[in-house]
C-alpha cells in the first residue's frame, strides 16, 4: 500500500465517522418529530370534543343571557308601576290627613264640648242630689 492508499483509507474512515456522528442528532431529530407528530395528532382528537362542549356552553349561556334580558325588562315594568302606586298611596295620605283635620274641625271639636257639657252638667246634677254644692 502506499502513502496515498493509506491516506485515503484514513480520509474514508474519517468520512465514515464524520456520516456516522451525523446521523444520530438526525435520528434523535426524527424520534422528536415523531413524537411531536402524535402530540399534534392527540391534541387535535382531544381539542374536538372540548370545543363542542364550549359550543354547547355559549349556547346555554347565550339563552340564559336572553332571559335575564327577559326578567331585566320585567323588572323595569314592575319598577314603574311601583312608583306610580307610591304617588298613588302619597296622595291618599295627603287626603286622608286633610280629611282628618276637616272630620276635627266639623266634628271632634264641638263633639268635645258636648262631651265636656255633658259631664259638667251630670257633675252639677250629682252634687246637687248628694247635697253639696260646687
Amino acid at each position: 500500500m502506499t502513502v496515498g492508499e493509506i491516506a485515503g483509507l484514513i480520509a474514508a474512515v474519517a468520512f465514515v465517522l464524520l456520516v456516522g456522528m451525523c446521523a444520530i442528532p438526525l435520528l434523535k431529530l426524527g424520534r422528536v418529530l415523531d413524537e411531536l407528530s402524535r402530540v399534534v395528532k392527540d391534541v387535535g382528537t382531544n381539542t374536538t370534543p372540548i370545543l363542542t362542549e364550549l359550543k354547547d356552553t355559549v349556547t346555554v349561556t347565550n339563552a340564559e343571557i336572553a332571559k335575564i334580558s327577559d326578567v331585566t325588562a320585567e323588572v323595569e315594568k314592575v319598577t314603574a308601576d311601583v312608583a306610580r302606586v307610591s304617588a298613588h298611596a302619597s296622595t291618599v295620605v295627603g287626603n286622608t290627613a286633610t280629611l282628618s283635620k276637616v272630620m276635627t274641625a266639623a266634628v271632634g271639636r264641638p263633639l268635645v264640648g258636648v262631651a265636656s257639657s255633658a259631664h259638667a252638667l251630670r257633675t252639677a246634677i250629682t252634687a246637687k242630689i248628694e247635697g253639696r254644692v260646687q
